[in-house]
């Protein structure tokens, strides 16, 4: 490294923030491990190499600039991408993230999504569910799940949230129905799980038919060119979609996830998890430091999302197609 060479690098206020950095704060907790303040940034920074001219501003502002500045809309209104490139976005394992308290929240999660059902035969968990929530919360999970039939799975894989101001791994849940979506119930279910499972930090819907079988493996996943070719392959069926809709600039960032899993697996047939799902994280922030899902039928057109999940659907070895429900906080912008 030369002495004189200097790194220009487009660090933004949430960088700093969520890397716990000491320019932005002396007691954060790390979120993010990947945005642009690592150990060798700091260490540049402090060498006076690294010229960072955005560094206290947030992503909304950044636009505010651009547009000032006269650069092009599609420039502005380009959605972040991550450093690291798509791979950030594989989640790869090569064994379940199954920990001692697996089987009971499958448990706890069966009883949420057929509430309306168990709470006239209790059961011995019950009381959890009703313990995290206010009456007023009881009675909306009572009408939802009368409402609507709903299928719930625990999946064996972790992914990265932001609950209590620090950085968590926890499961994600997966809700699924047998006939339309109600979206709006959907997220409000996405916002109670959480709350009663504290290791519980992202909720999907998983489109098809509902899912039944639990899932007790994964397909081993690494950055191998197969992989990667998948997932590139997704995101350029769904980011192509969303940008002919006309509704790309209403979304903030559309994430395109693969997680090793494998649904509509029959457990007495043995079959070996072999196949991948991809998971679709729309994201609608300012800042990008909190944020909502976009609510089909309401932010995005109902047919878009349909759109995306057939196209994505056939891709080989993609066995489902999941959206994400999940609000920052707890969940995170990414998985990773």
């Amino acid at each position: 490294m030369s002495y004189n060479e200097l790194y220009f690098v487009g660090t933004l206020r949430p960088d700093l923030i969520e890397s716990a950095s000491s320019l932005a704060s002396g007691c954060a907790d790390a979120i993010k491990t990947h945005h642009n303040d690592t150990d060798l940034v700091r260490h540049l920074r402090n060498e006076g190499k690294v010229v960072e001219p955005l560094k206290e501003f947030h992503k909304d502002e950044v636009r505010v600039l651009g547009r000032e500045l006269g650069l092009p809309t599609e420039l502005v209104q380009r959605h972040p991408f991550p450093g690291p490139g798509l791979a950030i976005r594989i989640l790869c394992a090569d064994e379940p993230y199954m920990c001692k308290d697996f089987a009971e929240t499958s448990v706890i999660l069966k009883i949420i999504a057929d509430y309306s059902n168990t709470m006239q035969k209790p059961h011995a968990l019950i009381g959890r569910v009703q313990a995290s929530l206010s009456l007023e919360e009881q009675a909306m999970l009572a009408s939802i799940t009368n409402h609507d039939s709903m299928s719930s799975v625990l999946m064996p894989i972790k992914s990265v949230g932001v609950q209590g101001d620090g950085r968590t791994y926890s499961y994600v849940a997966g809700l699924s129905c047998d006939g339309p979506p109600d979206w709006e119930n959907l997220i409000q279910l996405a916002k109670m799980i959480p709350k009663i499972c504290h290791n519980i930090n992202r909720v999907v819907f998983i489109f098809g038919k509902p899912v039944n079988e639990a899932i007790q493996d994964i397909t081993p996943t690494f950055l191998t060119p197969n992989v990667l070719g998948t997932l590139r392959q997704a995101d350029h069926y769904a980011q192509l979609i969303l940008k002919e809709s006309g509704f790309y600039n209403k979304i903030s960032q559309m994430p395109v996830i693969l997680i090793p899993v494998h649904f509509d697996r029959d457990p007495v047939l043995r079959k070996p998890s072999c196949q991948r799902s991809i998971v679709i994280r729309t994201f609608i922030t300012n800042d990008f430091m909190t944020g909502v899902p976009a609510i089909p039928g309401k932010h995005l057109p109902e047919e878009v999302l349909s759109e995306i999940a057939k196209k994505v659907k056939t891709i080989p070895g993609i066995s489902r197609v999941l959206y994400d429900l999940t609000a920052k906080p707890p969940g995170t912008t990414e998985w990773e």
